[in-house]
């Protein structure tokens, strides 16, 4: 038990660190499954791609509906729901001998379950709970992902070495299951229902979106609003390419590639997962930064420096990684998803109550870019024998999204005087 001090919105922030350690889990495997797969089946990598690219376009296209079903049912139903989709669709994959089998369960199931625990679910948790540091959660939220990245690719790695890709999916589904119990009993809707206010509230602040009716309606009726406006396609088209640059590429490619250099399956999965430990470090920074700088600047920043080092990787690949390769890693760690806090942030400013659905939605297009090239570069691998025309090419596209982000126009801020005071940068950046 947490010390009666500690306001309850603490507790709640670090049960859904758990939830997206544990929803993070699976999709950090098709790295490590590739080559297994390729090898049992002869399925070619353009194929096992096609089921990561459906996984990765649902994870997204089903998050403004989540956020929507969190609004009419609940988080924690939802929440639930989704880790035990996970489970079973990981589970499941053990007993596949069909192509369209892994297209069900890793692409299907899967990408159902985590898409329900998208980012989205993030903002729903921020906005319903905090008030005051919001960036910051956001940052720490946001770095769950990278943490299960972290807990468990070197993990699956070595069991797929010493054991088999089964023996991983199962430890996949124990991890989802158990994470399902701590959120059913721990998770809580609203402040109220624990008698407080949210962290930093001061009375004065609006609710969240509590539209009622059918989810699909209001997450519709919410696009077609956002669509009207130049800042939400501005947002959508960078975080689209954040995606392709992120889960699409590197996540789904940076093993086997570096596999088809000479480097060992478990030592290129532990430079994947070391880019886990400064995702922590960097999308924590980036919180705190949100809450002190003018969001756009930092996007446009991640993204130039991002493109750039996209740029290089092609000729840091090697049998033994050397220190070059151990700088990109810690660099593209620090990078890979900065760009979340000041994009809710944006969502925020510019969408107000109605933010966590239509940040599902620019979520949406995240992952579109990400099943896009996830798909792409595994056919580019399969055409070219390498993958040097998906970094390149990626590297161009962060380019645009520098351009993209600091064409954001300043949308002026109707928040109370508590909240700008708790992030003065930004109601004057």
């Amino acid at each position: 038990m947490l010390p009666a001090r500690v306001h309850p919105a603490w507790s709640i922030a670090v049960v859904a660190f758990i939830a997206l350690v544990g929803a993070a889990a699976f999709r950090s495997a098709p790295g490590v499954l590739m080559d297994p797969l390729h090898r049992e089946f002869g399925w070619p990598h353009g194929l096992i791609s096609a089921a990561v690219s459906l996984n990765l376009l649902l994870f997204g296209l089903t998050a403004p509906f989540a956020a929507a079903l969190m609004v009419r049912f609940g988080v924690r139903r939802v929440t639930t729901s989704a880790l035990l989709l996970v489970g079973v669709g990981s589970g499941l994959t053990v007993f596949m001998t069909e192509p369209w089998q892994l297209i069900l369960c890793w692409g299907l199931l899967v990408g159902l379950g985590t898409g329900s625990m998208a980012l989205a679910f993030v903002s729903t948790v921020v906005d319903r709970w905090f008030v005051a540091r919001r960036g910051l959660v956001s940052g720490v939220l946001t770095a769950g992902s990278a943490t299960g990245q972290l807990v468990f690719l070197p993990v699956e790695a070595m069991l797929v070495e010493s054991r088999g890709w089964r023996a991983a999916s199962l430890t996949i589904t124990t991890a989802a299951l158990l994470v399902a119990v701590i959120v059913w009993l721990v998770m809580r809707e609203h402040p109220r229902d624990l008698g407080v206010s949210a962290y930093g509230a001061t009375g004065d602040e609006p609710e969240p979106s509590q539209e009622r009716g059918n989810p699909a309606v209001i997450a519709v009726r919410t696009l077609a609003e956002a669509a009207r406006t130049p800042a939400f396609w501005l947002l959508a088209g960078g975080f689209a390419i954040c995606g392709a640059s992120t889960n699409g590429l590197v996540n789904t490619h940076f093993v086997p590639a570096a596999h088809d250099h000479g480097m060992p399956t478990t030592m290129a999965a532990g430079l994947l997962a070391l880019i886990g430990v400064f995702d922590v470090l960097g999308t924590v920074a980036s919180g705190y930064l949100t809450d002190k700088i003018n969001p756009r600047v930092l996007l446009a920043v991640y993204y130039t420096l991002r493109g750039a080092s996209l740029f290089v990787l092609p000729q840091l690949f090697a049998p033994t990684p050397g220190a070059e390769m151990v700088m990109f890693v810690v660099f593209y760690g620090l990078d890979w998803v900065a760009t979340v806090p000041p994009t809710m942030a944006l969502c925020r400013e510019h969408f107000g109550p109605k933010a966590s659905v239509v940040f599902g939605w620019v979520f949406a297009s995240h992952q579109v870019g990400a099943a896009a090239v996830a798909g792409g570069a595994g056919l580019i691998r399969d055409h070219f024998g390498d993958y040097a025309l998906a970094w390149y090419g990626s590297g161009l596209l962060c380019l645009l999204a520098t351009a993209f982000s600091v064409s954001i126009r300043r949308n002026a801020p109707r928040r109370p005087a508590a909240d700008r005071g708790a992030n003065p940068a930004r109601t004057g950046a």
